[in-house]
């Protein structure tokens, strides 16, 4: 790259089969999820998201480290990741939306209120309440009980917020020039980050083998793992791609002002924390 020019990558083969990868895992994990089995295939499509994820960074990294990259270029990964972020604010916003259609709406309706009460023929004796314990349908059994908010949830809310503090911080300094710091508070932010993932484990075996909240416990249950789960599974990847940058950081790759692949995870990171802080207050508290 010479006076100015715009550097326009080679053709890749990631995306395509990103792409595939994906609709591997989905797959396996929508056949899964319906009949029970798929777990190999779920399983092979993770393998091969990771393996894409992994080969990607590798090719983004070296033609970085090599120089090809101007302020163009620059410009154009920071447009890249916003539009990003906002394809997942629209992602969640689409989970949410379910939500609060059934608890507002549908469940009501159920229960005679509102212009579309005459759904309460259906299921008379019904009574719409939320969380929904009891569901009209005497051939699903909904939970036990309800997650309570105030203990593992709240846990992880700490772990979370925590983990943005310990975020800025170690952006901050790398910002400073001071990479050890960077480097230490960012090790940080991954332990609070894999410690949320294994009190969500425990959450689930708590919410399934206790509780009866499972899937299959009517709309609430399905609600309430679609959110927290999709959501574990973008913790998941903010954690490798945080891993990632630690690992560059040791390398000694960043400098003051040349970053934007650890702000891009930063940005990423905080994104998902704030859907923490949604998930926490309109599916366990209220």
């Amino acid at each position: 790259m010479s006076g100015g020019s715009y550097y326009v990558p080679e053709s890749s083969k990631w995306p395509a089969l990103g792409s595939l990868a994906v609709g591997i895992m989905m797959a396996g994990l929508g056949t899964l999820l319906v009949y029970g089995r798929g777990a190999l295939v779920m399983t092979l499509g993770m393998v091969a998201v990771l393996s894409v994820m992994f080969l990607w960074f590798r090719d983004v990294v070296r033609e970085s480290r090599q120089g090809l990259y101007d302020d163009q270029m620059d410009r154009s990964f920071r447009w890249g990741m916003g539009w990003f972020i906002f394809s997942e604010v629209m992602f969640f916003a689409a989970f949410f939306g379910a939500l609060f259609y059934v608890r507002t709406f549908a469940v009501p309706w159920l229960d005679g209120e509102g212009a579309k009460g005459v759904a309460a023929l259906l299921w008379p004796d019904f009574t719409a309440s939320w969380p929904l314990m009891n569901p009209p349908d005497a051939g699903i059994s909904g939970p036990r009980e309800s997650v309570s908010p105030w203990q593992l949830p709240l846990a992880n809310t700490l772990f979370l917020v925590s983990s943005s503090i310990t975020l800025t911080i170690a952006h901050e300094a790398l910002k400073e020039g001071y990479r050890r710091t960077a480097r230490n508070w960012l090790i940080g932010t991954l332990v609070l980050g894999i410690s949320f993932l294994v009190v969500q484990g425990f959450e689930y075996y708590e919410a399934y083998a206790h509780l009866g909240l499972t899937l299959e416990a009517g709309i609430y249950g399905s609600t309430f793992f679609l959110l927290t789960g999709f959501h574990g599974l973008h913790v998941t990847i903010g954690a490798i791609t945080l891993a990632v940058m630690l690992g560059r950081i040791i390398k000694g790759h960043f400098t003051r002002d040349d970053h934007f692949a650890f702000e891009a995870a930063s940005w990423y990171w905080h994104f998902v924390d704030v859907v923490w802080i949604g998930l926490f207050l309109f599916v366990y508290v209220f």
